[in-house]
């Protein structure tokens, strides 16, 4: 695809996306962000793609933001600036939307942008020689863009700290407040990955997505009897998709459902 990050597509739909950019452990510059947000997007428009796979070649995930963009970020214009910033509010919102279900395969580090990355992904299975932390405010910044992700996935509590300190933290930790859902030995984290992909793959395609708007459109609001409704209108309609009949008689027949065959 580009110089800074490769895909590999199987054959049975599954994407896997590694930020290619080892030698500064996939540090982020504006060519990465942009190349990203494209890739994610085309494969999020991609009806043949069943799952994504977010990875980095080497030792890290995503070490954050690359020194050498930092040192031209620092003669921008506020205007540069904001242009700089919200494209890369862009990759995350991209990411965190995508209609397909994502897995971040947390290989290594995965600092300030990094984490970011792995809040946004829907599940998120961390190799025991990683870390984590958003450290933007050693550097004097904050981590604005990927806040909403960091704390819709630790809550405000466990951002405070980890936003303040901008200590790192070990994959451990991580699992324990709520980024990462599973950590595995480094030589078990393809083994770990390919499990959650096996179950992933054994669900409706369309019922997955609906399943990631389900989940977004649901958080925080109150149990209403507009929020009952809402959840009765969806269950409905998706009854009577051509993939819920499909599923269902798969079911009382006892054989694969046709997304599996």
């Amino acid at each position: 695809m580009s110089d800074s990050l490769a895909t590999d597509r199987r054959p049975d739909g599954v994407v896997r996306v590694t930020l290619s950019r080892p030698d500064v452990h996939n540090a982020f510059d504006d060519r990465l962000i942009a190349e990203l947000t494209d890739a994610l997007t085309r494969l999020g428009q991609d009806e043949g793609v069943r799952a994504l796979v977010l990875t980095g070649a080497g030792k890290s995930f995503s070490a954050g933001a690359d020194l050498n963009w930092m040192r031209r970020m620092a003669g921008y214009s506020d205007e540069e600036n904001l242009t700089d910033a919200r494209a890369l509010a862009r990759l995350m919102q991209t990411l965190n939307d995508l209609p397909k279900p994502t897995v971040a395969r947390v290989n290594g580090a995965a600092l300030g942008g990094g984490t970011g990355l792995v809040a946004c992904c829907d599940i998120a299975i961390a190799s025991d020689k990683a870390s984590f932390g958003t450290t933007e405010a050693r550097l004097g910044i904050i981590p604005a863009v990927i806040g909403p992700y960091v704390i819709a996935a630790i809550g405000p509590r466990q951002a405070r700290r980890l936003m303040l300190t901008g200590e790192r933290i070990p994959a451990g930790e991580a699992a324990r407040i709520g980024l990462v859902h599973e950590v595995a030995p480094a030589d078990g984290l393809d083994a770990a990955v390919d499990a959650v992909l096996e179950s992933l793959l054994r669900c409706g395609p369309k019922a997955l997505a609906a399943a990631k708007r389900l989940v977004r459109d649901l958080t925080g609001r109150p149990i209403t009897a507009d929020l009952i409704d809402d959840t009765a209108q969806r269950i409905a309609q998706l009854r009577a998709t051509a993939e819920a009949r499909e599923g269902i008689t798969a079911f009382l027949e006892k054989r694969r459902p046709a997304w599996l065959a």
